[in-house]
């Protein structure tokens, strides 16, 4: 591997971490946040030249683009990731065994975790702040979307950690390079675990070549289920938030299903998505009630608009199993909860799915049925999101169920170890 050194470097840099003191680590987790706001303009300055050779419509440049205020909310992150207890040693389990023998499984450190990202400097920061946390050290290998950005950042860490007296290959960014993607897959002994953050195609990809170990994160088909008993301001609000806060993340949503005897109140549940412009993909019978009540330019039919897509893209499979990224959902309407479950289960990714019920059964049903890392109630998709959660920063919304499922955060990110502590006892 021509990485080889580079590697080794990082794996021996590991190590190291463990000498540093929870208040250490957090001391140089202050000074980051610090220099992030200090050097915002060389920060933006670098995110330019990076936004520069992206088109705005595209759905990534939302993504990839840093502002003042988004460089404030970072450096907040990473000031609230130095407030929060340390995930390592924290004792598991503790037991005497019948023989004397002492067992104790406490929190430790994965050692080096990679990071594989496209279009989101912010991803840098974040894996930074809880890989440091927490002891780990972390490889990470950005998109060329975003090199010029990835590339301040960690110049900007590396700088804080050597006034710290830290070996700056704690963390280490890659070229943005197909072959340096595939080195890092392949880095057996060297890194101990690898997450994928970005859009389907990317998770695949890494899942289905990596030789180390994987923890797919990310890729949202989100759905919001109207029921027959949802209240329908509460819902406008939720389906408006979910849709528009921010089309460009995972948690934004993709679908709304709607109970057939709702579909007169579809134009007012609507109405704030029209507000922002957003296209909607409608079946037949959603088009019709929204048909003459929503704008015509914004109005599409779900089987045209499928067709379409298909023949633009042979690796669409269905409107309905479509991660938009962009300012456009799909409208499906059911007939009863059980429908609404099974669309779910067809189309859904198990990232966050969310029912809209003032039906108590309606929404125990739901939290029991949807197969999904956060199934939520008369509440949007858009609070999934490790710092929502009250985890601080996160690294990735794992959508699969072996390990961290969810918002992973610090917890999420250690691993274990068993302490046996004996008197001489042997083993017959």
């Amino acid at each position: 591997m021509e990485l080889k050194e580079t590697f080794q470097q990082v794996k021996k840099a590991s190590k190291t971490l463990g000498l540093l003191t929870d208040e250490q680590r957090n001391e140089v987790l202050k000074a980051v946040a610090d220099a992030i706001i200090a050097e915002t303009p060389a920060l933006l300055k670098a995110n330019a030249e990076d936004l520069a050779k992206m088109d705005k419509a595209n759905p990534l440049y939302d993504r990839l683009q840093l502002t003042e205020q988004r460089l404030q909310d970072i450096a907040s992150d990473m000031r609230h990731v130095s407030t929060l207890p340390s995930p390592l040693g924290r004792v598991l389990k503790d037991k005497t065994l019948e023989n004397g023998l002492h067992l104790q499984r406490v929190a430790v450190p994965f050692g080096v975790i990679g990071m594989i990202y496209e279009a989101r400097p912010n991803v840098t920061y974040d894996v930074f702040s809880l890989c440091f946390k927490s002891g780990n050290a972390c490889v990470l290998k950005g998109g060329k979307d975003a090199n010029a950005s990835n590339s301040a950042g960690v110049e900007l860490i590396h700088r804080v950690l050597i006034t710290f007296g830290i070996d700056p290959n704690v963390v280490t960014l890659l070229p943005a390079t197909h072959e340096a993607t595939g080195e890092m897959l392949n880095a057996v002994g060297y890194i101990d675990l690898c997450i994928p953050r970005g859009g389907k195609k990317l998770i695949n990809f890494v899942r289905d070549t990596a030789k180390v170990p994987v923890i797919e994160t990310g890729a949202g088909v989100v759905h919001c289920y109207f029921d027959k008993d949802g209240d329908l301001e509460m819902g406008k609000r939720i389906i408006t938030n979910a849709k528009c806060r921010r089309v460009s993340v995972c948690n934004a949503l993709d679908c709304l299903l709607i109970h057939e005897s709702r579909l007169s109140d579809l134009p007012a549940l609507c109405e704030g998505l029209a507000e922002k412009q957003t296209k909607i993909h409608a079946d037949d019978r959603a088009y019709e009630a929204l048909k003459g009540h929503y704008p015509d330019t914004l109005l599409y039919k779900a089987e045209e608009s499928e067709a379409k897509m298909k023949e633009a893209d042979a690796n669409v499979k269905s409107i309905w199993n479509t991660e938009w990224l962009s300012m456009q959902m799909g409208i499906k309407t059911v007939a009863s909860e059980d429908e609404a479950l099974d669309h779910i289960a067809t189309y859904g990714s198990g990232h966050s799915e969310s029912i809209v019920s003032n039906k108590e059964t309606a929404q125990k049903k739901f939290q029991a049925m949807v197969d999904a890392a956060c199934v939520y109630v008369n509440a949007p998709t858009s609070f999934t999101d490790g710092a929502q959660f009250g985890l601080g920063a996160e690294i990735g919304i794992s959508t699969q169920k072996l390990g961290a499922r969810g918002p992973m955060a610090l917890e999420e990110i250690t691993t274990y170890k068993w302490l046996i502590t004996g008197n001489g006892q042997t083993r017959k």
